[in-house]
């Protein structure tokens, strides 16, 4: 059992020792371990920081995304409907011009009617004039072919002159 009991001396030495060594380390070497751990802990929570920050941003930008995305969208069927409207109305203009156009034809092609029914008249009124006097020539000839009946018609004639 003498070899698991340590001794009072190196119980002694080992004790000194380890407060030489904890001296030491704490003159020369914990006071950059802690400053460097105080560096790494002020760098992980500037990272938090700025993480939190990025995320802040990311979420300010995301918004602002979704408002010009929004603004987009209004302003894509703002175009639309002034597009359509825009389309409406020249196929209205169009349609009115149209209209007016069949309109002046018509009339153009009324008065066309109009002026051949009255040439087509004003020729069947001189035919039927000619012919009429074509006709009574051709009965005066055939009354008046004997001199009697010349004779009658003549004193005729100056008889009705007489009474008017």
């Amino acid at each position: 059992m003498d070899l698991v009991t340590p001794g009072v001396g190196l119980i002694f030495w080992t004790a000194l020792t380890f407060i030489i060594v904890l001296l030491i380390l704490r003159r020369f070497a914990w006071k950059p371990i802690l400053g460097a751990l105080d560096e790494r802990e002020k760098s992980i929570a500037e990272s938090l920081e700025a993480a939190e920050k990025a995320k802040q941003e990311m979420a300010t930008l995301n918004l602002e995304n979704q408002k010009l995305l929004q603004e987009a969208k209004s302003e894509r069927e703002k175009i639309l409907r002034d597009a359509k409207t825009v389309a409406e109305r020249l196929v209205n203009e169009a349609k009115e011009r149209a209209i007016e156009e069949s309109n002046r034809i018509i009339a153009s092609a009324q008065e066309a009617i109009r002026n051949e029914k009255q040439a087509a008249m004003t020729e069947v009124r001189n035919q039927v004039a000619h012919l009429s006097l074509t006709i009574a020539e051709k009965l005066l000839r055939n009354e008046l072919s004997n001199k009697s009946t010349q004779i009658d018609l003549a004193k005729s004639f100056m008889n009705e002159i007489k009474e008017n």
